[in-house]
Formats: C-alpha cells, sequence, structure tokens
C-alpha cells in the first residue's frame, strides 16, 4: 500500500497566529521589536546597533557621566553597558576614562568619530521615526508615545519587584 503522506507538499503558508499569541501584549511587542531591528539595519546603521545608538546618544548629552549612570539611563543591564561601551570603544566612538576619585568607575566621552558617526546615524533614525509613524496624526503620535511610555514605565517596575 502506498504512503499518501508521501505526496502531500508541505505548506506554503504561514499558520495562523492563535488568538492566545495576538491577544498578548509582550507577543505584540516582541512583533514590533523584530520589525524594528529589520528596518534599522536597513534605514539607519548595519554596523550600529539601537543600544550602541542609545550609548552614545547618551554620552552626547552627558559627557563624562559614568558607564553605570549610563546604563540606567539607556534601559541596559550593567553587564550589557559594559560590553556596548568595550565595543564603541574598540571602534574609536567613545573613550573610557577612569574617575580620579574611584578606580573603578569608568566616565565616557565621545570621540570625534563617535560624534559623527552619531550626527549620520541620528538624522537617519529621525527619518525611520517619521517612517514608522506615518500612519499617525501629531495627536495620535502624541498618545501612543505616552502609552508606549506608561507601558514601559510599568512593565520596568514589575521586573524590579521579581
Amino acid at each position: 500500500m502506498a504512503d499518501d503522506t508521501a505526496s502531500v507538499a508541505p505548506s506554503s503558508e504561514i499558520p495562523q497566529v492563535p488568538t492566545a499569541l495576538t491577544a498578548a501584549p509582550g507577543y505584540q511587542v516582541r512583533r514590533l521589536y523584530q520589525a524594528y531591528l529589520a528596518v534599522w539595519v536597513r534605514a539607519v546603521d548595519p554596523t550600529l546597533t539601537g543600544p550602541q545608538f542609545a550609548v552614545l546618544t547618551a554620552v552626547d548629552a552627558a559627557p563624562g557621566r559614568d558607564q553605570r549612570s549610563m546604563a540606567s539611563a539607556v534601559a541596559l543591564d550593567t553587564s550589557t553597558m559594559a560590553d556596548v561601551a568595550r565595543r564603541l570603544e574598540n571602534r574609536g566612538l567613545i573613550v573610557r576614562r577612569t574617575a580620579a576619585e574611584d578606580g573603578r568607575r569608568k566616565l565616557l566621552y565621545l570621540t570625534e568619530e563617535g560624534e559623527r558617526t552619531l550626527r549620520d546615524a541620528n538624522d537617519r533614525a529621525r527619518a525611520l521615526d517619521e517612517r514608522l509613524l506615518e500612519p499617525y496624526d501629531a495627536e495620535q503620535r502624541a498618545d501612543l508615545m505616552h502609552l508606549l511610555t506608561s507601558m514601559a514605565d510599568h512593565w520596568e517596575g514589575l521586573a524590579r519587584e521579581s
């Protein structure tokens, strides 16, 4: 007797996402983040990651601040921040200087190349922001940003409680 399953071609259709997932905020946030990463690489910079861009932006806004406070400012844990800072330093985009009063603290500064890289990436990142929010008018954008910020604040609070 012939095996009927051998003649059935695998479906090329994408399976329907279960309602249990589409109704979950974490699933939707994950979808957003995955899509954001994909467009970031194409539209902003294929070698400068979002966290690296955030660190450059924070260092530009507050040069000479220590690595630990910068980590908090850009929502990175301290070990991830150390890795990001080391990578940026290796690329010549920042310098880390030891604090005179505490040899364990590393103070961060942009290099000229870091300033140039940030300026170029920032222009593309703002253009990407515009594309991402294109379907929404100014009031909807403000509402959306308020909701996203509120959600992030709430979820960070939950994470601290764990």
